[in-house]
Order: structure tokens, then sequence, then C-alpha cells
């Protein structure tokens, strides 16, 4: 995966999200970068090399439902607006798994295209979110 410099250059920003996240990140932030880093190291492991079709990705469709779960999740657990930015992107994700396959004049580099905008979604949701839950413990004093 990381064996182009295109590939290296797009990790960037996930992995400045993700230091910002467990640096200044609240409980949620922390968790849902977490999950994301999880989530991303586990659909590498899974996913087919090269863009041939292979059929439906079933795995990685089970995997995108538990991430919808995780963000689902943290949205009704937490008082916070992101996770329901970053549910809605993973959505995205999912409707793109279900879509593909029915689209025959779509290309495999329209369906990646469609997975790493959503992930960039989720990834500047979280670092909104971040930056929020930094500012409010600096405003209540705590920083």
């Amino acid at each position: 995966m990381l064996d182009t410099l295109y590939s290296q250059i797009g990790l960037l920003p996930a992995v400045l999200v993700g230091v910002f996240a467990f640096w200044k990140g609240g409980e949620s932030e922390r968790f849902a970068m977490g999950a994301w880093v999880l989530g991303w190291m586990a659909a590498m492991l899974i996913q087919p090399d090269g863009y041939l079709y292979v059929g439906f990705q079933w795995p990685l469709f089970i995997l995108d439902i538990a991430m919808l779960a995780v963000f689902a999740g943290l949205a009704w657990r937490y008082r916070r607006s992101w996770p329901i930015w970053a549910a809605a992107c993973q959505l995205v994700v999912l409707t793109a798994h279900i879509a593909f396959p029915l689209a025959k004049a779509a290309s495999m580099e329209a369906f990646y295209t469609v997975l790493n905008l959503a992930g960039y979604g989720i990834l500047l949701a979280i670092g909104v979110g971040t930056f929020w839950a930094w500012q409010d413990r600096r405003a209540a004093g705590l920083e």
C-alpha cells in the first residue's frame, strides 16, 4: 500500500490528524482515531491487490459497517456533532459498496476515489472535533 509516493503523501493527513487527536483530543476523539487506525490497518490486510474487480468485497463491507457502528455509537454516547459527520461519510462508503456493483459503467478508480474522499471527510470530522474539544478545555481553564 505504501509503495508509491502518492500513497505516502496521502497518508500524511491521517498521521497529522492522528497525532493531533491523541495529543489534544478528548476521550471520544481518541477512541475514534484509534478505531480509524485499526480499521485502516485491517482494510490493508483484507483488501485485494490491484484494480481488478473481484466481485463484492464482503470483508471490507463488514469492516465498514463496524466503523459506521463506532461513529454512530460515539454520536449517541457523546454530545458532539462531529461523529454525525463522520458517520455520514462512512455511510457514503457503504453506499459506494452497494452502488458500485450495480453501476456497470463505473470503474475501480471511481470506487476507490469515493472511498478515499470519504476517508478524508472522516479525518476532517475527527480533526475538527479534536480542535473543538481542545478549545473547550482551554476555555474552561483545564489546559
